[in-house]
């Protein structure tokens, strides 16, 4: 691969996965399309900064002229541009229609123009809605998103397969179990506690802590969508899950137990409006077809994820200030059962 283009590749998931590519791929150069929303750090890849290999764009994915200049001559594009926090979808959910559903097509007309060898969208396993106390989500499960953000990844999702189906794009969707692991903005719970923990306070858990999720370390989803990228099927959904199905109260005894600490450093808030009970991914396709496998044990993950976090405070105490601090507070002031 020549040239690969990148959106959203300032935030957590999108600049991990440049940095494995860069370091387990021919690929020549990696265009980064990134906007620079407060979730989008170019922190996160400060490391690159002198690589021939990279080379960073800012501007917007809803900009249709930047988006067709950035394609022209990309053997393949993989979009990880999205506005992506429920609670933030739920306080306002009109910068989630703007970048995940307009930005998305935007992207798709102009591989459309361009001829596009390859368009990959990162997904999300909530466009399928919440499951009971069994069962797994497959590529067949309907989409039933319960939140405004899920809701918009769903819409984006049917934009991306019509444009398989009605313009025979090469197309392919990855949908992701939870992730963590470093440079996660701290807004989600793992790096959220971590942080906390780190700086002395309690932890704000949501309702009674039973909602399930499955948890993947980020370099896992990251070898995952270059399997994708490199050997999937086009008009294909592929589900990524880590076989880590944990509780949030479960989260947060092992995170407090890494720190030595007890349960007084819970602090159970408010449950958020309509919060998804339990999700869990079926991974059988993307196994099966394309051999891939997660390699990262999750105790493992989560204490080099606390461990990054230990050696990098000046990066998240630097985002911990100013607006974040004035979200946390709407977010979680006054919330305590």
């Amino acid at each position: 691969m020549k040239r690969l283009l990148v959106t959203g590749g300032c935030g957590f998931i999108g600049s991990n996965f440049i940095r494995h590519m860069l370091a387990n791929s021919n690929v020549a150069t990696i265009v980064n399309l990134d906007l620079l929303t407060y979730a989008g750090n170019p922190e996160n890849l400060a490391d690159l900064a002198g690589d021939p290999r990279y080379e960073f764009v800012h501007g917007n994915i809803c900009d249709f002229d930047l988006a067709v200049k950035q394609m022209d001559g990309a053997d393949a594009a993989v979009n990880f541009a999205a506005e992506t926090h429920v609670d933030r979808s739920i306080l306002s959910s009109a910068e989630f229609i703007r970048t995940n559903i307009t930005g998305t097509q935007q992207l798709l007309e102009a591989a459309r123009k361009t001829g596009l060898p390859r368009f990959l969208q990162v997904s999300t396993d909530e466009v399928y809605g919440s499951l009971g106390k069994t069962g797994l989500f497959t590529e067949s499960t309907p989409l039933a998103p319960n939140s405004p953000y899920s809701a918009s990844k769903a819409s984006a999702d049917l934009l991306v397969r019509a444009a398989h189906h009605t313009h025979n794009l090469p197309v392919l969707i990855t949908r992701c179990s939870n992730n963590y692991g470093p440079y996660q903005f701290p807004e989600k719970l793992i790096p959220l506690f971590i942080t906390n923990l780190m700086a002395g306070k309690r932890v704000p858990l949501y309702g009674d802590g039973l909602n399930v999720r499955d948890w993947i370390y980020v370099e896992d989803h990251c070898s995952a969508i270059a399997a994708v990228l490199e050997r999937g099927r086009p008009g294909e959904v592929y589900n990524i899950g880590g076989g880590n199905e944990r509780s949030n109260i479960d989260i947060t005894r092992l995170l407090i137990a890494e720190f030595g600490l007890d349960d007084s450093m819970v602090e159970y808030v408010k449950d958020r409006p309509g919060h998804d009970r339990r999700y869990a991914i079926d991974s059988t396709r993307i196994m099966t077809e394309l051999g891939w496998r997660p390699a990262h044990d999750f105790n493992d993950g989560i204490r080099r994820t606390i461990a990054w976090y230990k050696s990098n405070t000046q990066w998240w105490q630097r985002i911990r200030s100013g607006e974040y601090l004035k979200y946390y507070q709407q977010q979680y002031g006054g919330r305590s059962l």
